[in-house]
């Protein structure tokens, strides 16, 4: 059975300079079952109701500014599934979620980059599911486990954020090596709290965890963390680092990921 993947996206560069993410996301991808079908939830997607992308044929969005124009010529053509934007609707819809199907969401970033660098042939189908980020963590668990028994059909469940983002505090000329206390001391907080399967401190993170305004001034990058634990098991830190000396790059898996024992 599929994992679910909690993966921290970085910038949009990521695609041209994949650092020490890319590799890591490569042999994720080695290791995994070739999936059906990929369901993402981005931070990028946020929203006040539950929302399905359901386009047959999603376009790339560069949904940002600022960067260098090969960026913008990035493509990641792989074809959406009105097929499993409906079943997961049903499935959320039977959990008392409500969700709406949309035909017209293009793919953000917080999509396609990650996934440029685990399948670049860009050949399994995707599809989007928004992040309702005024709900907060609680309603994203409830999201995860509605959609859980899909990893059994095959389908990568993929919550694609950020473990610490703070851009307004970044240091642009840091190396990996320079990692900012204040967000390693709440991405070790956060760690310790999945290892031990703490719900209750992970739901109350801004009131528990150090230093939590300073690392995620708003929820959204973090709130895709919660969907993949839900929709997941065993909790494992699959790549951990930093870039900009506080843009935290972790990327954990939430269940088995190894061919061998799926």
């Amino acid at each position: 059975m599929l994992p679910s993947l909690f993966i921290s996206h970085g910038s949009p560069m990521l695609a041209l300079e994949p650092g020490a993410s890319g590799p890591a996301l490569a042999r994720l991808a080695s290791e995994l079952p070739r999936p059906k079908a990929v369901l993402v939830v981005s931070a990028h997607w946020e929203s006040h109701e539950l929302l399905l992308g359901s386009a047959p044929q999603p376009r790339t969005w560069h949904d940002f500014g600022g960067f260098p124009a090969p960026l913008y010529a990035v493509q990641y053509p792989a074809p959406g599934s009105p097929q499993l934007a409906r079943q997961a609707q049903q499935l959320l819809i039977s959990a008392g979620l409500e969700a709406r199907l949309d035909e017209q969401r293009p793919r953000d970033h917080g999509a396609w980059v990650p996934l440029s660098l685990m399948y670049p042939q860009a050949d399994i189908p995707i599809v989007q599911l928004s992040l309702p980020s005024q709900l907060g963590p609680a309603l994203q668990t409830r999201v995860g486990q509605a959609l859980a028994n899909l990893r059994e059909q095959g389908v990568l469940l993929i919550g694609s954020g950020s473990i610490t983002h703070n851009l307004g505090e970044l240091d642009w000329r840091a190396g990996p090596d320079s990692i900012t206390p204040w967000a390693r001391e709440f991405r070790d907080w956060m760690v310790e709290k999945l290892q031990t399967d703490d719900t209750t401190a992970l739901h109350d993170y801004r009131h528990q965890a150090p230093h939590a305004q300073r690392n995620h001034p708003s929820d959204e990058h973090l709130l895709p963390l919660y969907f993949a634990r839900g929709a997941g098991g065993a909790f494992k830190v699959e790549h951990s680092g930093f870039t900009y000396g506080a843009l935290g790059m972790d990327i954990y898996s939430f269940g088995c990921i190894s061919k061998r024992l799926a």
